[in-house]
């Protein structure tokens, strides 16, 4: 671990061949003290720094490496390094090592929070249950759909299981509503018993749409807002369609809705086409067709 007077006399180094403040963060051990701040930043600004940042270690609830920790993984890496194995496996051991440290699972408290959402997707029932941290972050996922066959049952629930384990290992829920929403599969259809999702491309794009909207504030992911009201028994009828997919044909205020997100679009790069998959307006010019960065569907060029 660098001493704080190292990270000053490196920034002091290079603070007078650039015009701006150098970027360059000073950790400070657990132990630090008011004055040991106090004495760091006088000694920068006797050094001409423009621009000081300090840290001390432990000052986050969660953070990936700390000095504790940090001791006892390099114990760790001492040990592989004074084995007699050979050189490559001992790489291959550091590697292990490491990627286990950095990737270290954080368990869930044994009584949580979290809520059960039931819905049907074209006949099928399925439930969504979710597992909460004490701050409110999602940390698991469980996946019931009981009448379905041992296979598909087993394949959901694993699913489910390695979404838990990824979300434990600190894998952002947003990477996961990127990589699976709009898949496309059946059952598929309309959604039954869920107050936003109403339509869904597959089970497991209804199951990171519900999870996006509880959790990530997804509206954008949602079909209803909660100032739409619609009734289950109507939610087949034509006129809740067009409620749900848009009028075949919009009087003049939707005609100027429309043309104001055309207008919006058109500003933020996209060419306000709408994206015959998802039904966004994020195309974008792919050659001579185009290409939606939403689902990534395009207009007929590959």
């Amino acid at each position: 671990m660098i001493a704080p007077t190292g990270h000053m006399m490196m920034m002091a180094a290079v603070q007078p061949f650039i015009s701006g403040a150098i970027s360059k963060t000073i950790n400070l051990p657990f132990s630090a003290s008011m004055e040991d701040v106090k004495r760091i930043y006088a000694e920068s600004w006797k050094l001409s720094l423009k621009a000081v940042a300090l840290y001390r270690d432990g000052s986050k609830l969660s953070q990936p490496l700390n000095a504790i920790a940090e001791s006892v993984l390099l114990e760790g890496l001492e040990e592989i390094v004074r084995s007699e194995a050979p050189r490559q496996q001992q790489v291959v051991q550091i590697v292990e090592k490491v990627t286990q440290y950095i990737a270290k699972r954080r368990k869930l408290p044994s009584r949580r929070n979290g809520y059960t959402q039931k819905a049907r997707i074209g006949g099928h029932s399925i439930y969504i249950r979710t597992g909460e941290y004490e701050n409110g972050q999602l940390g698991e996922v469980f996946i019931d759909m009981h009448r379905e066959g041992a296979a598909f049952r087993s394949l959901m629930n694993c699913f489910a299981i390695a979404v838990s384990l990824g979300l434990q290992h600190g894998v952002p829920l947003e990477e996961f509503v990127e990589a699976f929403v709009f898949t496309r599969f059946e059952p598929n259809g309309m959604v039954m018993g869920h107050q936003h999702v109403k339509m869904t491309t597959s089970v497991v794009d209804y199951i990171f749409r519900d999870l996006a909207i509880s959790y990530l504030g997804r509206t954008d992911l949602a079909h209803m807002t909660p100032g739409d009201t619609i009734r289950e028994t109507d939610i087949a009828t034509p006129e809740t369609r067009a409620k749900i997919e848009g009028p075949a044909t919009p009087g003049p205020a939707a005609q100027e809705a429309n043309a104001d997100k055309v207008r919006q679009a058109v500003l933020q790069g996209y060419t306000g086409d709408i994206c015959s998959s998802c039904g966004s307006m994020t195309m974008v010019r792919n050659g001579t067709c185009l290409k939606c960065m939403t689902c990534g569907t395009t207009s007929g060029c590959s």
